[in-house]
Order: C-alpha cells, then sequence, then structure tokens
C-alpha cells in the first residue's frame, strides 16, 4: 500500500507562505495532507485564505517553532512527516525521492542535500550539505555542530514514540537535540545526497536575527550530549 506523507508548515508571520505552499502542491508524489500549525501570527495570515480547503489549518498561540511543529506532527495521520519552513521550499520529487529511499532502506529518519536560494527565489549555491566519509565522522560532526537541515528531514510517524518530540524550551536548537537523541537511541539520520530543498536566505530569518543567542543555545544543547556522543563513537571504534 502506497504510504501516506503528511507535511508539517510552521507558520509565523511570514511572507513566503504561499511559495512554501504551491511547493507542497506541486510534488510529484501528492501528500496525503498538508497541516499548516499558524503559530500565533499577526501578519500575513492572509495569503494562507486561498487554499484553506485544500489544506488542514491549526491555530495556536505563540509558542515558537518547536511547539508548532510538535502540534503539527501530534494531528498528523500519515505515515511519514515532513517539516517544510514557511519560508522554503520543496522540488517536486522530494517526497516520491524520499520516500522511496526511507522504504527502500527500512528508515525511521532521513534527511537530504539542499541548496541556498536568495530572496527572490534565485539559485545562490548547489548542493549545500557536508558530506561525511565515514559514518564516524558523521557522528563526529555533531560535537562541533549541527549538519543537518532540518527542512530536508523526512520523519516515519512512529519513531516518535522512540524519541520524543521537540523540546520546546528551545526556541532554536530543537533540531539539533532531536539529531543527538536520534542518534543516541539507534535511529541516526541517513542522508539521501540529493538536494530536494531549496533553503531561503533572507534578512528576516532567525538565524542572522538571532546568530549569537543561538550560537550560545547550541552550545549549551552540545554540552548537554557530548559525553553521550563521545561513548557511543568510542564502542564504535572511533
Amino acid at each position: 500500500m502506497r504510504p501516506k506523507v503528511s507535511v508539517v508548515i510552521p507558520f509565523y508571520n511570514c511572507p513566503y507562505i504561499e511559495h512554501a505552499l504551491q511547493s507542497a502542491f506541486s510534488q510529484s508524489w501528492e501528500p496525503y495532507e498538508i497541516i499548516v500549525v499558524d503559530d500565533g501570527s499577526n501578519a500575513h495570515s492572509n495569503l494562507i485564505t486561498p487554499y484553506l480547503s485544500r489544506i488542514h489549518y491549526l491555530g495556536k498561540g505563540n509558542g515558537g517553532t518547536a511547539s508548532a511543529l510538535n502540534h503539527g506532527i501530534l494531528n498528523a495521520t500519515g505515515d511519514y512527516v515532513v517539516w517544510l519552513s514557511s519560508d522554503d521550499l520543496f522540488y517536486r520529487d522530494k517526497i516520491n525521492n524520499q520516500v522511496l529511499f526511507m522504504e527502500q532502506n527500512h528508515l525511521l529518519i532521513s534527511y537530504t542535500n539542499f541548496n541556498y536560494i536568495n530572496a527572490q527565489s534565485q539559485l545562490v549555491q548547489l548542493n549545500a550539505a557536508p558530506l561525511f566519509p565515514s559514518h564516524l565522522d558523521y557522528l563526529r560532526c555533531f560535537l562541533h555542530g549541527n549538519p543537518i537541515n532540518g527542512c530536508t528531514v523526512m520523519f516515519k510517524r512512529e519513531v516518535f514514540g522512540a524519541i520524543g518530540l521537540f523540546d520546546e524550551s528551545l526556541p532554536y536548537t530543537h533540531d539539533y537535540d532531536l539529531w543527538f537523541r536520534a542518534i543516541l537511541n539507534g535511529y541516526p539520520p541517513v542522508l539521501l545526497n540529493q538536494s530536494l530543498t531549496a533553503y531561503r536566505t533572507h534578512e528576516g530569518m532567525g538565524t542572522i536575527k538571532y546568530f549569537d543567542v543561538i550560537m550560545a543555545e547550541a552550545a549549551a544543547t552540545n554540552a548537554r550530549y557530548k559525553n553521550s556522543l563521545q561513548h557511543l563513537i568510542s564502542s564504535m571504534g572511533g
């Protein structure tokens, strides 16, 4: 039976939401459902109005991206869940290629390569994800930073029962935290080396506006898991 895929789009005052929605609707593998979680927006919600008959639109008080993702995941009914940020784009075969990759390899979490685009949706950089010569090198990278673009990830929905949801106390590094928990529980995200997502850089993005705060939070997240990951790497001969 053909797997069902839920697309979860956290939304907060984002002027690019229409582009994200159009990319979800244009998938060669049609999503089973598209869930837009409005995280207490006070701007640009009108851009979603034309699409309301084709999506599940969930409203909530402002709590941050992790809380919006969790709300969407808890309401998702597909076999797989993909996260699409409201300012990013999926390429046409994103869902198709990633589902097939996960089915063929019996994976619970995968991620892909990606391209950078600018505010005008112009291509800035191809294949921006780091590549690693070995699995141990991949694991070691997490000791220094987050090599995974969260918007490229696909989850088997059941995995959240094993590793938990996103940590809502982490405004910016909830994804980094989840990858640590996935690795330490035996479900490391596996790379499909195809650029299937366009990651938009623009002046309003949080990684630019809150860079120093994000770096401090990332350091704290790293410190919380570093010893456990080092022990795992050592046990694997690294």
